[in-house]
């Protein structure tokens, strides 16, 4: 029997530079010059500051925070990023528990990125996440920032991005990116992470629902937790999902969608699932595949912030806030379309050409 020669993530041994480069900071502030050493020294609390900083709506702290990231670039980019999604209840906190300790088992460090839903009502967030990771909490090579969602789109925190850049500036290896919940607008996390893993339950489901939904479409890698409970059900609707699976287009020519079966709790099949993770870096490195999607991530990245900044800039325009209650109440009323009223506002703002 051939053996095939085992799949291995690189381990970080860089070591971190106790001061950045004067090129790197200049224009910094001596107390972000402080935080971005402080993040290249591996310091937890430079490091929640930083994040804090660029999780801020303050005009000047977004400033601050883009000059921040700029300095701490030229050191990002090194990590494996994996995306975790799935229903509540599916188990992502023990999963990312059980498989986080087994990550820093093999010399690794790891940052883990969780966030929590927010009130529509209040706006507040519970987040608990590191008291569901107890134990991996504890471990001085893990690093767990829990986020609220803040109501934005796609399952994870506005500012998600920027932090992985900064945890990996931090010297953290694998970066897991822990989203909300699942559904059609949760998608947002394959688009900035190297893999995306959805967990689902035995029994959740028949294949024809599998198809529906389509972050099925944009799934790396599919796994179901808690098969312990009942393992015909687990390879059940593990054969459901290889047959759904099947009827789809795989994002990659060199790369199908693996389906595990694995217990969290019981600490059964994380190997394999890690494995995986390594085997999906090592088959799209060297055709150039893994390179090109975070180039085109990169790229769709800065159309969002131009989208988010251009609305952000049209809503607060005089003309636009002062014209917009009537133009609501009249498009809520009926006396004018949604389309006229969109170029109405539009031409107050004289923002661009009235014409769409």
């Amino acid at each position: 029997m051939i053996q095939q020669k085992a799949f291995q993530l690189p381990i970080m041994t860089d070591s971190v530079p106790d001061v950045l480069p004067d090129g790197l900071t200049l224009g910094l502030p001596p107390a972000d010059r402080a935080l971005a050493e402080g993040v290249l020294a591996g310091q937890r609390r430079a490091l929640a500051k930083s994040i804090t900083l660029i999780e801020s709506t303050r005009p000047d702290h977004q400033a601050r925070a883009r000059a921040l990231l700029d300095a701490l670039l030229p050191h990002t980019g090194k990590a494996m990023r994996l995306g975790i999604s799935g229903s509540p209840g599916v188990g992502k906190s023990t999963f990312i528990e059980a498989l986080g300790n087994l990550i820093l088992d093999r010399g690794h460090r790891l940052a883990v990125l969780a966030v929590d839903p927010s009130s529509s009502l209040t706006g507040g967030s519970i987040l608990g996440d590191k008291t569901r990771m107890e134990t991996l909490a504890q471990r001085e090579e893990a690093f767990i920032r829990p986020s609220p969602s803040a109501g934005s789109l796609g399952g994870v925190a506005e500012k998600t991005r920027e932090a992985m850049l900064l945890c990996e500036a931090a010297g953290f290896d694998v970066i897991l990116v822990e989203t909300v919940g699942v559904g059609q607008s949760e998608t947002t996390v394959a688009g900035m992470v190297d893999l995306f893993a959805l967990l689902q339950l035995p029994n959740a489901g028949d294949d024809l629902q599998a198809i529906k939904k389509g972050i099925v479409e944009i799934a790396d890698l599919v796994a179901i937790n808690k098969a312990d409970i009942d393992p015909r059900a687990a390879m059940a609707t593990r054969a459901q999902w290889n047959n759904a699976l099947h009827f789809l287009r795989p994002a990659s020519p060199n790369w199908t969608p693996p389906v595990l079966t694995l217990s969290a709790f019981k600490k059964e099949g994380l190997a394999e699932f890690w494995e995986t993770v390594e085997r999906y870096r090592n088959t799209l490195t060297p055709t150039g595949e893994f390179k090109e999607k975070r180039r085109r991530q990169a790229v769709d990245w800065m159309w969002q912030l131009i989208h988010a900044h251009l609305n952000q800039c049209f809503q607060r325009h005089p003309a636009v806030k002062d014209a917009l209650p009537g133009v609501t109440q009249k498009v809520a009323s009926g006396t004018i379309t949604p389309a006229a009223a969109a170029t109405a506002l539009f031409a107050a703002a004289r923002f661009f050409n009235s014409e769409p």
